[in-house]
Protein backbone atom coordinates (compact mmCIF):
# COMPACT_ATOMS: atom_id res chain seq x y z
CA UNK A 1 0.00 0.00 0.00
CA UNK A 2 1.20 3.76 -0.68
CA UNK A 3 2.86 5.32 2.59
CA UNK A 4 1.09 8.29 4.07
CA UNK A 5 3.59 10.30 4.35
CA UNK A 6 3.02 13.10 6.83
CA UNK A 7 3.60 13.34 10.63
CA UNK A 8 1.97 10.20 11.91
CA UNK A 9 2.47 8.79 15.95
CA UNK A 10 0.83 5.22 16.47
CA UNK A 11 0.14 4.86 19.93
CA UNK A 12 -0.97 1.44 18.74
CA UNK A 13 0.08 -0.38 15.54
CA UNK A 14 -1.22 -3.19 13.34
CA UNK A 15 0.76 -6.33 12.91
CA UNK A 16 2.63 -6.59 9.58
CA UNK A 17 -0.06 -7.68 6.71
CA UNK A 18 1.17 -11.02 5.62
CA UNK A 19 -0.22 -12.82 2.28
CA UNK A 20 1.04 -15.86 1.85
CA UNK A 21 -2.30 -17.90 2.07
CA UNK A 22 -3.78 -15.49 -1.01
CA UNK A 23 -1.43 -18.14 -3.93
CA UNK A 24 -3.66 -21.23 -1.98
CA UNK A 25 -7.30 -19.46 -2.48
CA UNK A 26 -6.71 -18.57 -6.17
CA UNK A 27 -5.45 -22.37 -7.06
CA UNK A 28 -8.30 -23.65 -5.03
CA UNK A 29 -10.66 -21.57 -6.49
CA UNK A 30 -9.99 -21.23 -9.87
CA UNK A 31 -10.12 -25.56 -10.01
CA UNK A 32 -13.62 -25.26 -8.17
CA UNK A 33 -15.23 -23.11 -11.24
CA UNK A 34 -13.32 -25.18 -13.75
CA UNK A 35 -15.79 -28.59 -12.15
CA UNK A 36 -18.64 -26.58 -11.86
CA UNK A 37 -17.97 -24.72 -15.39
CA UNK A 38 -17.83 -28.32 -16.73
CA UNK A 39 -20.00 -30.70 -14.39
CA UNK A 40 -22.36 -28.68 -13.19
CA UNK A 41 -24.59 -29.66 -10.39
CA UNK A 42 -22.49 -32.91 -9.57
CA UNK A 43 -19.11 -30.77 -9.04
CA UNK A 44 -21.63 -28.64 -6.90
CA UNK A 45 -22.71 -31.71 -4.82
CA UNK A 46 -18.95 -32.86 -4.56
CA UNK A 47 -18.12 -29.41 -3.19
CA UNK A 48 -21.36 -29.29 -0.54
CA UNK A 49 -19.77 -32.72 1.00
CA UNK A 50 -16.53 -32.09 0.66
CA UNK A 51 -16.46 -28.29 2.01
CA UNK A 52 -20.02 -27.79 3.87
CA UNK A 53 -20.55 -32.20 4.67
CA UNK A 54 -24.32 -31.52 2.64
CA UNK A 55 -25.51 -34.77 1.26
CA UNK A 56 -28.31 -33.81 0.45
CA UNK A 57 -29.66 -33.94 -3.03
CA UNK A 58 -31.96 -30.86 -3.62
CA UNK A 59 -30.10 -27.90 -3.90
CA UNK A 60 -33.50 -25.61 -4.03
CA UNK A 61 -34.81 -24.69 -1.23
CA UNK A 62 -38.68 -25.21 -1.56
CA UNK A 63 -41.20 -23.28 -1.22
CA UNK A 64 -42.69 -25.57 2.15
CA UNK A 65 -38.86 -25.10 3.15
CA UNK A 66 -39.39 -21.70 3.31
CA UNK A 67 -42.55 -21.77 4.70
CA UNK A 68 -41.48 -23.46 7.27
CA UNK A 69 -38.29 -21.81 8.42
CA UNK A 70 -40.79 -18.45 8.45
CA UNK A 71 -42.85 -20.04 10.74
CA UNK A 72 -39.96 -21.08 13.23
CA UNK A 73 -38.75 -17.74 13.19
CA UNK A 74 -38.94 -16.18 16.70
CA UNK A 75 -42.05 -13.41 15.85
CA UNK A 76 -39.88 -10.64 17.51
CA UNK A 77 -36.86 -11.64 15.34
CA UNK A 78 -39.34 -11.66 12.55
CA UNK A 79 -40.78 -7.81 13.37
CA UNK A 80 -37.35 -6.92 13.60
CA UNK A 81 -36.64 -8.25 10.38
CA UNK A 82 -39.58 -6.55 8.80
CA UNK A 83 -38.70 -3.76 10.39
CA UNK A 84 -35.17 -3.53 8.64
CA UNK A 85 -37.13 -4.52 5.43
CA UNK A 86 -38.89 -1.77 5.69
CA UNK A 87 -36.34 1.08 5.84
CA UNK A 88 -33.92 -0.49 3.68
CA UNK A 89 -36.79 -0.28 1.24
CA UNK A 90 -38.14 3.15 1.91
CA UNK A 91 -34.40 4.18 1.25
CA UNK A 92 -33.43 2.23 -1.88
CA UNK A 93 -37.37 3.72 -3.73
CA UNK A 94 -35.96 7.07 -2.62
CA UNK A 95 -32.93 6.65 -3.95
CA UNK A 96 -34.07 5.35 -6.99
CA UNK A 97 -36.47 8.75 -7.48
CA UNK A 98 -33.29 10.36 -7.93
CA UNK A 99 -32.26 8.09 -11.28
CA UNK A 100 -34.32 9.47 -13.77
CA UNK A 101 -34.65 8.76 -17.61
CA UNK A 102 -33.47 11.49 -19.75
CA UNK A 103 -34.52 13.37 -23.04
CA UNK A 104 -32.01 16.29 -24.43
CA UNK A 105 -31.76 18.00 -27.57
CA UNK A 106 -27.93 19.20 -27.70
CA UNK A 107 -28.09 20.46 -31.06
CA UNK A 108 -31.29 21.23 -33.23
CA UNK A 109 -32.26 17.66 -34.66
CA UNK A 110 -29.99 15.50 -32.58
CA UNK A 111 -31.65 14.14 -29.86
CA UNK A 112 -29.75 12.26 -26.55
CA UNK A 113 -30.39 10.63 -23.96
CA UNK A 114 -30.84 7.38 -21.32
CA UNK A 115 -33.03 5.08 -19.81
CA UNK A 116 -32.65 3.70 -16.18
CA UNK A 117 -33.17 0.03 -17.08
CA UNK A 118 -33.07 -3.17 -14.08
CA UNK A 119 -30.69 -5.83 -14.74
CA UNK A 120 -32.33 -9.11 -15.61
CA UNK A 121 -31.10 -11.86 -13.22
CA UNK A 122 -29.68 -11.05 -10.07
CA UNK A 123 -27.80 -13.64 -7.89
CA UNK A 124 -26.97 -12.67 -3.95
CA UNK A 125 -24.47 -14.27 -1.91
CA UNK A 126 -25.90 -14.63 1.71
CA UNK A 127 -22.68 -15.68 3.92
CA UNK A 128 -23.32 -18.20 6.90
CA UNK A 129 -20.57 -17.30 8.73
CA UNK A 130 -19.94 -16.93 12.28
CA UNK A 131 -23.42 -15.55 12.99
CA UNK A 132 -26.51 -15.68 11.24
CA UNK A 133 -26.86 -12.23 10.27
CA UNK A 134 -30.32 -11.97 9.71
CA UNK A 135 -29.37 -8.59 7.72
CA UNK A 136 -27.21 -9.99 5.01
CA UNK A 137 -30.17 -10.85 3.02
CA UNK A 138 -32.29 -7.80 3.39
CA UNK A 139 -29.26 -5.42 1.69
CA UNK A 140 -28.89 -7.59 -0.95
CA UNK A 141 -31.78 -8.56 -2.06
CA UNK A 142 -34.28 -5.88 -1.20
CA UNK A 143 -32.69 -3.29 -3.40
CA UNK A 144 -32.89 -5.20 -5.92
CA UNK A 145 -36.34 -6.22 -5.94
CA UNK A 146 -36.86 -2.06 -5.66
CA UNK A 147 -34.37 -1.97 -8.89
CA UNK A 148 -37.36 -3.82 -10.66
CA UNK A 149 -34.75 -6.82 -11.19
CA UNK A 150 -36.81 -9.64 -13.52
CA UNK A 151 -35.87 -12.95 -11.37
CA UNK A 152 -33.28 -12.26 -7.64
CA UNK A 153 -31.69 -15.46 -6.68
CA UNK A 154 -30.19 -16.27 -3.01
CA UNK A 155 -27.23 -18.78 -2.51
CA UNK A 156 -26.50 -19.86 1.31
CA UNK A 157 -24.60 -22.66 2.30
CA UNK A 158 -25.77 -25.66 3.40
CA UNK A 159 -25.55 -25.40 7.08
CA UNK A 160 -27.02 -21.78 7.92
CA UNK A 161 -29.12 -21.33 10.22
CA UNK A 162 -32.92 -21.43 8.84
CA UNK A 163 -33.42 -17.92 9.75
CA UNK A 164 -31.60 -17.09 7.34
CA UNK A 165 -33.31 -19.03 5.11
CA UNK A 166 -36.53 -17.27 6.57
CA UNK A 167 -34.50 -13.79 5.74
CA UNK A 168 -34.14 -14.47 2.42
CA UNK A 169 -37.62 -15.31 1.81
CA UNK A 170 -38.94 -12.27 3.51
CA UNK A 171 -36.72 -9.80 1.65
CA UNK A 172 -37.92 -11.01 -1.73
CA UNK A 173 -35.54 -14.22 -2.95
CA UNK A 174 -37.43 -15.36 -5.97
CA UNK A 175 -35.36 -18.81 -5.91
CA UNK A 176 -33.28 -19.76 -2.52
CA UNK A 177 -30.21 -22.02 -3.04
CA UNK A 178 -28.27 -23.94 -0.15
CA UNK A 179 -24.76 -23.54 -1.71
CA UNK A 180 -22.34 -22.29 -0.45
CA UNK A 181 -18.35 -20.72 -1.11
CA UNK A 182 -16.99 -20.64 -4.39
CA UNK A 183 -19.46 -23.14 -5.72
CA UNK A 184 -22.14 -21.08 -5.51
CA UNK A 185 -20.25 -18.18 -7.15
CA UNK A 186 -19.69 -20.52 -9.63
CA UNK A 187 -22.94 -22.17 -10.03
CA UNK A 188 -24.54 -18.36 -10.74
CA UNK A 189 -22.15 -16.99 -13.08
CA UNK A 190 -22.18 -20.04 -15.49
CA UNK A 191 -25.50 -21.51 -14.46
CA UNK A 192 -26.32 -25.42 -14.06
CA UNK A 193 -28.92 -27.28 -14.35
CA UNK A 194 -30.81 -26.56 -11.13
CA UNK A 195 -28.91 -22.60 -11.08
CA UNK A 196 -29.95 -20.63 -13.79
CA UNK A 197 -26.99 -18.02 -14.95
CA UNK A 198 -27.44 -14.57 -13.62
CA UNK A 199 -26.26 -11.48 -15.09
CA UNK A 200 -24.41 -9.93 -11.65
CA UNK A 201 -23.08 -11.04 -8.18
CA UNK A 202 -23.51 -9.20 -4.92
CA UNK A 203 -23.11 -9.80 -1.46
CA UNK A 204 -19.93 -10.41 0.84
CA UNK A 205 -18.59 -13.89 1.24
CA UNK A 206 -15.07 -15.34 2.57
CA UNK A 207 -11.99 -15.49 0.95
CA UNK A 208 -12.48 -18.43 -1.12
CA UNK A 209 -15.97 -16.57 -2.30
CA UNK A 210 -14.04 -13.36 -2.69
CA UNK A 211 -11.36 -14.66 -4.93
CA UNK A 212 -14.13 -16.58 -7.10
CA UNK A 213 -16.27 -13.15 -7.67
CA UNK A 214 -12.94 -11.79 -8.93
CA UNK A 215 -12.39 -15.06 -11.44
CA UNK A 216 -15.80 -14.84 -12.88
CA UNK A 217 -15.82 -10.73 -13.52
CA UNK A 218 -16.04 -10.39 -16.91
CA UNK A 219 -18.77 -13.11 -17.60
CA UNK A 220 -21.00 -11.59 -14.67
CA UNK A 221 -20.75 -8.44 -13.23
CA UNK A 222 -20.10 -7.94 -9.30
CA UNK A 223 -20.71 -5.51 -6.46
CA UNK A 224 -17.27 -5.28 -5.34
CA UNK A 225 -14.32 -6.84 -3.95
CA UNK A 226 -15.16 -6.85 -0.38
CA UNK A 227 -12.42 -7.67 2.14
CA UNK A 228 -12.36 -7.99 6.12
CA UNK A 229 -14.79 -5.88 7.74
CA UNK A 230 -13.22 -2.00 8.93
CA UNK A 231 -14.25 0.62 11.38
CA UNK A 232 -12.35 3.85 11.77
CA UNK A 233 -12.86 7.23 13.86
CA UNK A 234 -12.13 10.27 13.41
CA UNK A 235 -11.68 12.34 17.07
CA UNK A 236 -11.19 15.33 18.66
CA UNK A 237 -10.62 15.67 22.21
CA UNK A 238 -14.12 16.27 22.48
CA UNK A 239 -14.67 12.17 21.86
CA UNK A 240 -15.49 9.68 24.82
CA UNK A 241 -12.64 6.86 24.97
CA UNK A 242 -15.68 4.38 26.46
CA UNK A 243 -18.07 5.04 23.30
CA UNK A 244 -14.97 4.39 20.71
CA UNK A 245 -13.66 1.15 22.47
CA UNK A 246 -17.15 0.13 22.44
CA UNK A 247 -17.79 0.77 19.15
CA UNK A 248 -14.74 -0.52 18.03
CA UNK A 249 -14.92 -3.74 19.45
CA UNK A 250 -18.60 -4.18 18.40
CA UNK A 251 -17.43 -3.90 14.92
CA UNK A 252 -14.37 -6.26 15.63
CA UNK A 253 -16.46 -9.24 16.91
CA UNK A 254 -17.18 -9.74 13.20
CA UNK A 255 -14.18 -11.58 12.12
CA UNK A 256 -10.32 -11.94 13.38
CA UNK A 257 -9.53 -10.39 10.34
CA UNK A 258 -11.69 -7.18 11.18
CA UNK A 259 -10.00 -3.84 10.92
CA UNK A 260 -10.28 -1.37 13.24
CA UNK A 261 -8.90 2.31 14.35
CA UNK A 262 -9.01 5.41 15.77
CA UNK A 263 -7.66 8.74 14.29
CA UNK A 264 -7.08 11.69 16.77
CA UNK A 265 -5.64 14.67 17.37
CA UNK A 266 -5.78 14.08 20.96
CA UNK A 267 -3.20 12.20 23.17
CA UNK A 268 -6.15 11.83 26.21
CA UNK A 269 -8.31 10.29 23.55
CA UNK A 270 -5.83 7.68 22.01
CA UNK A 271 -4.25 7.14 24.92
CA UNK A 272 -7.73 6.78 26.67
CA UNK A 273 -9.13 4.49 24.41
CA UNK A 274 -6.19 2.04 24.17
CA UNK A 275 -6.97 1.85 28.35
CA UNK A 276 -10.60 0.87 27.49
CA UNK A 277 -10.19 -1.29 25.05
CA UNK A 278 -8.29 -3.64 27.13
CA UNK A 279 -10.36 -3.57 29.57
CA UNK A 280 -13.71 -3.87 27.66
CA UNK A 281 -11.91 -7.62 26.21
CA UNK A 282 -12.13 -8.77 29.77
CA UNK A 283 -15.86 -9.14 30.01
CA UNK A 284 -16.62 -8.79 26.18
CA UNK A 285 -18.16 -12.46 25.36
CA UNK A 286 -16.70 -12.48 22.15
CA UNK A 287 -13.69 -11.62 22.66
CA UNK A 288 -11.82 -14.83 21.17
CA UNK A 289 -12.61 -13.01 17.85
CA UNK A 290 -12.60 -9.25 18.41
CA UNK A 291 -9.34 -9.92 20.66
CA UNK A 292 -7.01 -11.03 17.82
CA UNK A 293 -8.95 -8.68 15.56
CA UNK A 294 -7.59 -5.85 17.65
CA UNK A 295 -4.02 -7.28 18.23
CA UNK A 296 -3.58 -7.70 14.63
CA UNK A 297 -5.39 -5.33 12.99
CA UNK A 298 -6.12 -2.53 15.33
CA UNK A 299 -4.72 0.93 15.46
CA UNK A 300 -4.54 4.41 16.98
CA UNK A 301 -3.06 7.08 15.50
CA UNK A 302 -2.00 10.19 16.81
CA UNK A 303 -1.88 13.33 14.37
CA UNK A 304 -0.82 16.87 15.14
CA UNK A 305 -3.94 18.30 13.73
CA UNK A 306 -7.07 18.45 11.91
CA UNK A 307 -5.54 19.08 8.45
CA UNK A 308 -3.82 15.88 9.11
CA UNK A 309 -6.76 13.97 10.66
CA UNK A 310 -8.85 14.35 7.60
CA UNK A 311 -5.72 13.56 5.36
CA UNK A 312 -5.07 10.27 6.91
CA UNK A 313 -8.88 9.56 7.24
CA UNK A 314 -8.89 10.11 3.26
CA UNK A 315 -5.92 8.35 2.63
CA UNK A 316 -7.77 4.88 5.27
CA UNK A 317 -10.47 5.55 3.09
CA UNK A 318 -12.44 2.71 6.24
CA UNK A 319 -15.33 1.04 4.81
CA UNK A 320 -17.49 2.38 7.93
CA UNK A 321 -16.10 6.13 9.12
CA UNK A 322 -17.47 7.46 12.13
CA UNK A 323 -16.96 11.49 12.99
CA UNK A 324 -16.49 12.09 16.74
CA UNK A 325 -15.79 15.68 17.08
CA UNK A 326 -17.08 18.82 18.68
CA UNK A 327 -18.62 19.88 14.95
CA UNK A 328 -19.32 16.45 13.03
CA UNK A 329 -21.01 17.96 10.48
CA UNK A 330 -19.13 20.56 9.04
CA UNK A 331 -15.77 17.41 9.40
CA UNK A 332 -18.05 15.34 7.62
CA UNK A 333 -18.27 18.09 4.56
CA UNK A 334 -14.34 18.17 4.74
CA UNK A 335 -14.03 14.14 4.29
CA UNK A 336 -13.87 12.27 1.20
CA UNK A 337 -12.91 9.02 1.17
CA UNK A 338 -15.29 6.55 2.81
CA UNK A 339 -17.65 3.55 2.17
CA UNK A 340 -19.99 5.15 4.51
CA UNK A 341 -20.01 8.01 6.72
CA UNK A 342 -21.53 7.86 10.64
CA UNK A 343 -21.87 11.47 11.97
CA UNK A 344 -21.94 12.43 15.59
CA UNK A 345 -21.74 10.39 18.73
CA UNK A 346 -25.35 8.70 18.03
CA UNK A 347 -24.74 7.22 14.57
CA UNK A 348 -23.29 4.10 15.03
CA UNK A 349 -22.26 1.62 12.45
CA UNK A 350 -24.85 -1.11 14.39
CA UNK A 351 -27.61 0.76 13.75
CA UNK A 352 -26.80 0.48 9.75
CA UNK A 353 -25.51 -2.91 9.83
CA UNK A 354 -28.93 -4.00 11.28
CA UNK A 355 -31.82 -1.60 9.94
CA UNK A 356 -31.45 1.74 9.82
CA UNK A 357 -32.06 2.02 5.98
CA UNK A 358 -28.53 2.28 4.54
CA UNK A 359 -26.80 -0.37 3.29
CA UNK A 360 -23.99 -2.24 4.77
CA UNK A 361 -22.57 -3.80 2.12
CA UNK A 362 -19.63 -1.34 1.23
CA UNK A 363 -15.93 -1.13 -0.03
CA UNK A 364 -12.96 -2.60 1.88
CA UNK A 365 -9.16 -2.27 0.96
CA UNK A 366 -9.18 1.55 0.35
CA UNK A 367 -11.73 0.67 -2.36
CA UNK A 368 -14.23 3.91 -0.98
CA UNK A 369 -11.47 6.34 -2.55
CA UNK A 370 -13.46 5.37 -5.86
CA UNK A 371 -16.77 3.88 -5.30
CA UNK A 372 -19.32 3.45 -3.05
CA UNK A 373 -21.09 0.62 -1.51
CA UNK A 374 -24.20 -1.45 -2.63
CA UNK A 375 -27.14 0.42 -3.25
CA UNK A 376 -30.52 0.78 -5.74
CA UNK A 377 -28.09 2.04 -8.05
CA UNK A 378 -26.10 -0.99 -8.53
CA UNK A 379 -28.96 -3.25 -9.31
CA UNK A 380 -30.08 -0.89 -13.23
CA UNK A 381 -28.05 0.03 -16.53
CA UNK A 382 -27.99 3.62 -17.26
CA UNK A 383 -28.01 3.22 -21.00
CA UNK A 384 -27.87 5.90 -23.68
CA UNK A 385 -29.83 6.22 -26.80
CA UNK A 386 -29.65 8.56 -29.60
CA UNK A 387 -31.99 9.75 -32.79
CA UNK A 388 -31.69 12.55 -35.19
CA UNK A 389 -33.50 14.74 -37.76
CA UNK A 390 -31.82 15.82 -41.07
CA UNK A 391 -30.71 19.10 -39.19
CA UNK A 392 -28.98 16.98 -36.44
CA UNK A 393 -27.41 15.05 -39.76
CA UNK A 394 -26.36 18.26 -41.64
CA UNK A 395 -25.06 19.32 -37.80
CA UNK A 396 -22.55 16.16 -37.15
CA UNK A 397 -22.08 14.40 -40.22
CA UNK A 398 -19.44 17.29 -41.56
CA UNK A 399 -16.98 16.76 -39.11
CA UNK A 400 -17.51 12.82 -38.62
CA UNK A 401 -16.59 12.70 -42.07
CA UNK A 402 -13.47 14.71 -41.78
CA UNK A 403 -12.25 13.24 -38.64
CA UNK A 404 -13.14 9.60 -40.46
CA UNK A 405 -10.95 10.54 -43.47
CA UNK A 406 -8.43 12.13 -41.30
CA UNK A 407 -8.44 8.64 -39.57
CA UNK A 408 -8.07 6.63 -42.58
CA UNK A 409 -11.56 4.83 -41.58
CA UNK A 410 -13.51 4.93 -44.70
CA UNK A 411 -16.29 2.77 -44.16
CA UNK A 412 -16.71 5.49 -41.15
CA UNK A 413 -16.12 7.84 -43.70
CA UNK A 414 -18.88 6.44 -46.07
CA UNK A 415 -21.85 5.80 -43.39
CA UNK A 416 -21.24 9.89 -42.20
CA UNK A 417 -21.59 10.80 -45.62
CA UNK A 418 -24.34 8.31 -46.43
CA UNK A 419 -26.83 10.17 -44.37
CA UNK A 420 -25.75 13.70 -45.17
CA UNK A 421 -27.58 13.48 -48.68
CA UNK A 422 -30.51 11.43 -47.47
CA UNK A 423 -34.18 12.73 -47.74
CA UNK A 424 -36.57 11.28 -44.93
CA UNK A 425 -35.80 8.60 -42.39
CA UNK A 426 -36.48 8.12 -38.96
Amino acid sequence: MTQFRLPVEFIKSPAPAGNAALGAVEAVVQEVIAQVRSRGDTAVREYALRFDRYSGETLEVSQAERLTALAALDPQTRADTEFAIANVKAFAQAQLATMLPLEVQTLPGVHLGHRVIPIERIGAYVPGGRYPILSAPVMTLVPAKVAGCDEVIACLPPNAHAAMIAGCHLAGADRIFRIGGAQAIAAMAYGTASVPAVDKIVGPGNAYVNEAKRQVFGQVGIDQLAGPSEIFVVADDSADPNMLATDLLAQAEHDVHTRVGVITTSRRVAEGTLHEIERQLLTLPTADVAGPAWRDFGEIALVPDEATLIAYADFIAAEHLQVHTAEPHAMALKLRNYGSLFIGTRASVVYSDKCCGTNHTLPTMRAGRYTGGLWVGSFVKIATHQWLDQAGVEAVAPPAIRQSATEGMEGHRRAAALRLNTVAGS
